[in-house]
């Protein structure tokens, strides 16, 4: 089986945060999305995650594929692959099936490599869950 290779390309960032911006919360998306400027929180996707130069991020980043040439400490989960350029600096932990790591880059990291991730999903709250939960047992005629 052909192993499905992702390429960056500029045009097919579908979303940026630019250097002078400074989020906080959750953030999921589709397709390319860089960081360039600072966001605390959580990230979810299955797509590609380009943290540039200048971005900070400090989250649990469940992704596809990451590309880090700025900051990140937290967690990382990659269901393809993550890369830390030799600008990139990760502190935390890095859970993916493969790992590259260029000359320069700073890993202050528990690292995993496996093929035994769970992709990203969109978590849901706790009122979505119960009211969930409702209309099974309302659908099945069955007590709560």
């Amino acid at each position: 089986m052909k192993e499905k290779k992702r390429e960056f390309e500029e045009d097919k960032i579908t979303g940026f945060f630019d250097k002078d911006t400074e989020i906080k919360g959750d953030l999921s998306f589709k397709g390319s999305f860089r960081i360039d400027g600072h966001f605390k929180g959580k990230i979810n996707s299955d797509s590609m995650l380009i943290i540039g130069d200048s971005g900070k991020v400090e989250a649990d980043i469940k992704i596809g594929y990451m590309v880090v040439d700025g900051e990140v400490k937290g967690s990382i989960q990659a269901t393809e692959r993550v890369e830390v350029h030799s600008n990139g600096r990760v502190i935390g932990t890095i859970t993916t099936p493969k790992l590259v790591v260029e000359e320069g880059a700073y890993l202050e990291a528990t690292c995993q490599t496996t093929d035994k991730i769970p992709p990203p999903s969109l978590e849901r709250s706790a009122p979505q869950e119960k009211e969930d939960k409702e209309k099974e047992a309302i659908a099945t005629g069955s007590e709560l």
